[in-house]
């Protein structure tokens, strides 16, 4: 352990290197004391967390809003000035129980665990074999050190990192960390270099992957927070959330209104005692003035507004984890997604077959084992008629050729069997024949590639179990990255029964007479250079220079589109060869063909990147996979255009500053071969580029980024359970297009925010002005007592606000760009509308007190409290039907599309009546029985509001008309 390199490069070492470095005995194992020391140096195998913060804590940060700081400091004056009179503070009660009420509702909302890192742990491996002082033990994974030896087998989950001593047939699933879901096979032999991506360190394994097949022995190199896996719950650890959109807006907002409320205050209570009036008036008034300032209702409103979105959302398969996000949604500009299963279906599929005499394009989505072949001859290059594919003897061999010589199975689960996990769990339920796919769901046990090569021919009605049953394999040759080619050898058995599918008699027909036959597939080519003849038809002919090209030629065009290639070769064999004879075996080959497969794209994806252009928002593709890959798939999506936009590799990532990735990121479409930490890095240089970023992703590695990300969005199936806990949305059907839909709810929702702060604020602004103007007026009170301000801002206010936060979505509300996430909450006209609007309303209730109070009549005398009150709120009941639309009349818009908000009109002018005629609630707060005339005095001075809003829009309208210049007309899209 003294040799042990700083920052050890173990995929760079040797084994014997490796073993010298961590001074372990290959043999023998770690003795005793060499695990207890190592124990107490590097502690246990265990990711750890931070310690964050208190339940306490969170719930005591509640308070420190600056709007409910005040109304506690406008409650314990209430309180002292009621209890100095000998009166039951009720007022303040009422202030404290909107106080607590708000608070609970933060702290619900913030309070919520984060188990993005318990996700991590429960990946980690309950059990380990581990050689220690020449003994094979089962311990907890928790109890591997550096140095220990563990043997690794199919279906494990690999508890630790490691540099493999030894593999045989090993394939492992790394798509936790690298997000690619295919098997990599894996060889203890061979030696990389540094800058080697993490997907091909080909001599390691990592902590959390799983093992898909054969097995090996490991020597641990990193445990706990220093594997690749716990390099990942350090960054999730360290991304700092950043407030929203809204919660910045809502704090603004905050501010705004205590320092205007204070401000104001100030200025009533300083003129009042200079014109000597009375302290105790004033400060009854100042109480009043700062519960009117503050929309005690406003945070509750937001809240179930946000809560439906999340609810509208559920319906369009978008699971909104933190309500913030619905809002935030719609001011993402650049969504980063991950290509596998998220643009892709993370099915590799068979599209493209080329032979010596045919070319053949089939359809069908994902494993499902239907589609068709479109087939036609090859004449030169042009194509000919269309075949039947039993017509075509080289089609027949080549999909013979790719069950034959493939190590996965196809299995097909209903229903039943899906909801029956439990007692199903660990059988295969292998399907030889079509059946009916209603219902159902297809799926691959080993490498994907392998996969697509079994749905391929059960699409030609060739099954994988027949042929297990009548070509025996007898021997193979795996495959590893030096040749880069697997083949198996097989015997033909018996076809004599009568049940013996004819397909398979009609493919031996085809193969020469002899006894065994090696089936032959990998790089096309290698195989092409192992090959000197061909399959022509029914026939075996030389292979030709001409051939050759050919054969090359297409073999091009298919990787040019992102496709993975393979060529299939097959030789007949007299007798079978021995152990020795198989290192040479594979020579003299017969060409077949090649097959291009490819991780389909899926069907929704392309138009769905389209809409999102068309609202502004840019799409970058992020991914693990090859560069030429990457960007073939996303040229087909119309992401990455090769005239203007550039692709960056991990590599070229790690030699960069940040400030250097902050330049490019604008003109990168396309980032190829990323780590975990590049992500992070990616969605950082967009940030500070000003962009709002939605990061997609299923995968662990996705994680950090998920959470660094504006608006984290995982993959409801096929994501890992770290992935959607550090997300703030998870589609539920992983797909791509759910956030298209997802993103016009969110825009439509800050339109509804906007909506109904406008009206909110204005009817407040309105309130306070009428107020703060009592100490003027020459009237004996103040006409509003906090309580009734309280009845005003959650009930009048709140009922009407929650109906129109269910307003349905402009015509255009995905044809613009989305607006700046920077902008202040009071932007685009919303602002001035509320202090205009606000004044309008505060001289209409002036007018109507100074009317009332010194008319002479002495019933209105009396009750012109009372007749100030029930116009105040009977006003916003037209203002909530006249904030619907900034352009359209409220005799225009049907009142159908959105029926809660007549609902909630007539619901709560019932209330506020209630509040005059029920003789316990009018005691309660303070209110006097109006009369007939009194009451339609309400309602008419109430109708004058609506009234100037109303001729606003027609004012507007006209001026727009007028002077079509400054108002162009949007073009359609």
């Amino acid at each position: 352990m003294n040799n042990l390199p700083t920052k050890p490069v173990w995929h760079t070492l040797t084994i014997d290197e490796a073993i010298a470095a961590l001074d372990t005995n290959p043999e023998l194992g770690l003795e005793s004391w060499q695990v207890s020391d190592r124990q107490a140096i590097y502690g246990r195998n265990e990711l750890t967390g931070k310690a964050g913060r208190s339940k306490l804590s969170i719930f005591v940060d509640q308070f420190t809003n600056i709007m409910l700081l005040m109304l506690m400091g406008v409650a314990v004056v209430s309180a002292g000035l009621d209890l100095r009179v000998g009166n039951f503070p009720k007022d303040a009660v009422a202030i404290a129980a909107i106080v607590i009420l708000n608070g609970i509702l933060g702290y619900v909302q913030e309070s919520r665990a984060e188990e993005a890192l318990a996700a991590l742990k429960r990946m980690a491996a309950p059990n380990v074999r581990v050689l220690r002082e020449g003994k094979v033990t089962e311990i907890l994974s928790a109890d591997l050190v550096i140095g220990d030896i563990v043997f690794v087998d199919a279906g494990m989950q690999v508890a630790a990192d490691g540099r493999l001593l030894e593999a045989i047939k090993l394939k492992v699933r790394e798509g936790a960390l690298t997000g690619e879901s295919q098997g990599i096979n894996k060889f203890a032999d061979q030696i990389f270099h540094e800058d080697e991506s993490l997907g091909d360190r080909r001599n390691m394994l990592f902590q959390g992957t799983e093992v898909l097949q054969g097995r090996g022995m490991m020597l641990v190199t990193s445990i706990g927070m220093q594997t690749e896996l716990g390099k990942i719950a350090n960054l999730l650890q360290d991304v700092e959330l950043e407030e929203t959109p809204l919660q910045k807006r809502m704090t603004e907002l905050s501010k705004a209104l205590v320092v205007s409320s204070l401000v104001l205050v100030a200025i009533v209570i300083s003129i009042g005692l200079w014109r000597n009036g009375d302290f105790v008036k004033l400060l009854n008034t100042s109480l009043s003035m700062a519960v009117a300032a503050v929309p005690e209702g406003l945070p509750a409103v937001i809240t179930v507004t946000l809560a439906l979105g999340t609810q509208r959302m559920v319906r369009r398969n978008a699971l909104i984890r933190k309500l913030p996000a619905v809002e935030t949604l719609g001011s993402v500009t650049m969504i980063c997604s991950d290509k596998t299963g998220t643009l892709t279906q993370n099915k590799m599929v068979a599209e493209n077959i080329f032979t010596t005499s045919y070319a053949a394009q089939i359809s069908g989505t994902g494993y499902e084992p239907i589609g068709e072949f479109s087939l036609s001859r090859l004449a030169g290059d042009m194509l000919a008629s269309d075949l039947s594919i039993y017509q075509c003897a080289e089609l027949q061999l080549l999909l013979a050729s790719g069950v034959i010589c493939n190590d996965s199975y196809l299995q097909k689960k209903t229903v039943e069997q899906m909801s029956d996990r439990q007692t199903s769990k660990g059988k295969r339920n292998l399907s030889p024949l079509p059946v009916a796919t209603n219902n159902s769901q297809w799926k691959i046990i080993g490498d994907p590639t392998e996969g697509a090569l079994l749905t391929l021919a059960g699409k030609a009605n060739l099954w994988q179990l027949h042929f297990t049953h009548y070509f025996s394999r007898v021997a193979e040759i795996p495959f590893t990255s030096e040749r880069k080619m697997m083949s198996v050898i097989a015997t033909i058995n018996s076809m004599n029964a009568e049940d013996t599918p004819e397909a398979l008699r009609a493919i031996a027909s085809l193969l020469p007479s002899t006894p065994y036959f090696l089936f032959c597939k990998g790089s096309p080519e290698l195989v092409l250079s192992r090959c000197d003849r061909i399959q022509i038809d029914k026939q075996i002919g030389l292979i030709t220079t001409s051939y050759k090209t050919a054969i090359n030629i297409q073999n091009t065009l298919l990787a040019s589109k992102g496709m993975r290639v393979l060529g299939f070769a097959y030789l007949p064999l007299e007798q079978l060869p021995t152990e020795e004879e198989l290192a040479n075996i594979e020579n003299n080959l017969v060409w077949l063909g090649i097959i291009g497969i490819r991780d389909a794209l899926r069907a929704e994806a392309a138009k769905a990147v389209q809409i999102s252009r068309q609202a502004g928002i840019h799409t970058t593709m992020i991914t693990g996979d090859h560069q030429l890959t990457a960007q073939a798939i996303a040229r087909d999506l119309n992401i990455f255009y090769p005239d203007s936009d550039r692709v960056l590799t991990g590599q070229e990532i790690e030699l960069m500053t940040d400030d250097e990735l902050t330049t490019l990121s604008r003109q990168t479409a396309v980032y190829a071969r990323v780590s975990p930490e590049h992500k992070l890095r990616i969605v950082q240089a967009l940030q500070r580029c000003g962009e709002v970023v939605a990061m997609t992703g299923d995968g662990v590695n996705d994680a950090p980024a998920l959470k660094q990300a504006n608006i984290g969005i995982a993959m409801g199936i096929t994501g890992t359970d770290v992935s959607k806990e550090a997300s703030d949305m998870i589609l539920l059907d992983d797909n791509y297009a759910t956030i298209v839909a997802a993103t016009e709810e969110g825009r439509t929702v800050y339109a509804n925010i906007r909506r109904f702060i406008k009206y909110i604020l204005g009817s407040n602004v309105g309130e306070v002005i009428a107020i703060a103007s009592t100490p003027f007026l020459g009237v004996n009170a103040v006409p509003l007592s906090p309580l009734q301000i309280l009845w005003m801002n959650l009930v009048t206010d709140g009922v009407p606000a929650l109906a129109l936060a269910v307003e349905p979505s402009e015509a255009d509300v995905m044809q613009r760009p989305p607006f700046n996430p920077q902008e202040n909450i009071f932007a685009r006209g919303l602002g001035w509308y509320i202090l205009r609007i606000g004044v309008v309303f505060g001289l209409q209730t002036i007018s109507l007190m100074e009317l009332v109070y010194n008319s002479g009549n002495p019933s209105w005398q009396e009750h012109w409290k009372t007749i100030t009150f029930t116009t105040l709120c009977i006003a916003q009941m037209g203002h909530a039907l006249a904030c619907r639309s900034d352009s359209k009349l409220i005799i225009e818009l049907n009142p159908i599309s959105n029926p809660y908000l007549l609902f909630s009109v007539i619901f709560t002018t019932i209330l506020q009546l209630a509040l005059l005629y029920v003789p316990s609630l009018r005691q309660f707060f303070g209110t006097d029985a109006l009369s007939a005339s009194e009451l339609g005095l309400c309602f008419g001075f109430s109708m004058l509001l609506v009234l100037w809003v109303e001729s606003e829009k027609i004012i507007f309208r006209w001026w727009r008309k007028s002077h079509p210049a400054k108002f162009p007309v949007k073009p359609q899209s």
